[in-house]
């Protein structure tokens, strides 16, 4: 037994002079510029056009740098001119009430480079009812949503789906591609969902290059916090650095048609 005690002795000594304090050295890259830029046309016609622009932080940096002395336009195709100013936290608004059928260009300048992307209005339609099960999940014993909508038929069509409430937020990259014409749902399902809990829904109309931004997106999202999180690698968007390519821009611009739909939890 005395054997056995001093070679536990001497395993312990010699495990704790092998502890070395280790600092990582993590490469830095130059920032990139982040862009956000949504315009929501609504069921009642009403609008809300953003643009939002942040920049890449390293690694273990938690603060959100927020750009607010950038050159923001867009330009319809008849060359009318939009202009955004900053607001606050890197939010720049404008007054732009998109049409259909018409194209619009996005033109960012910071730090002497031109960021573009030219997109159109993408219709949506009106979420119709949601379905209820009190039995869904891995356990059988969550409560699971589906909001359901018809996909009109004809032509492709894409769809962004939001489901938020204050027990957690779900997301989902949609396409008709086997359901045209058809009902399709979105589904909401976050733990400790409950009776009497309200989750909004919404709906927007996107075109397949923002369906395959989202979607990659998406998947390699895993964390509550939704697809606009730090993600393990690049998933480059619809906007272009046409002053230097190399240094491009990530994010998205996209002209929505929305439709929501609030449900209370039975």
């Amino acid at each position: 037994m005395k054997l056995v005690k001093i070679i536990f002795i001497l395993l312990a000594i010699s495990l704790n002079s092998c502890e070395e304090e280790i600092d990582l050295d993590l490469n830095e890259a130059e920032p990139k510029l982040v862009i956000e830029a949504s315009i929501n046309i609504e069921e009642d016609g009403s609008n809300f056009a953003f643009i939002k622009l942040t920049t890449t932080t390293p690694f273990f940096n938690t603060d959100i740098p927020f750009v607010a002395d950038a050159t923001v336009t867009i330009t319809d195709e008849n060359g009318i001119q939009y202009p955004f100013s900053h607001s606050e936290n890197g939010f720049y608004l404008g007054d732009l009430i998109p049409q259909a059928n018409v194209d619009y260009t996005l033109k960012i300048t910071h730090k002497n480079e031109l960021y573009t992307a030219t997109t159109h209005l993408e219709s949506a339609v009106p979420i119709e009812f949601i379905e209820q099960r009190n039995n869904g999940g891995f356990t059988g014993e969550d409560i699971e949503l589906k909001a359901y909508f018809t996909d009109p038929s004809g032509k492709p069509n894409f769809y962004f789906f939001e489901g938020l409430s204050s027990k957690g937020d779900s997301f989902d990259a949609l396409k008709d591609t086997f359901f045209d014409g058809n009902l399709i749902f979105g589904y909401y399902l976050v733990e400790d969902i409950a009776p009497g809990d309200t989750v909004n829904f919404n709906l927007y109309g996107i075109n397949e290059t923002n369906y395959n931004f989202l979607f990659t997106l998406l998947l390699q999202t895993e964390s509550p916090g939704g697809p606009f999180e730090t993600q393990p690698a690049t998933v480059r968007g619809n906007i272009v650095n046409l002053t230097n390519p190399d240094n491009f821009p990530l994010g998205y611009f996209r002209i929505s048609e929305v439709y929501r739909f609030s449900y209370t939890v039975q």
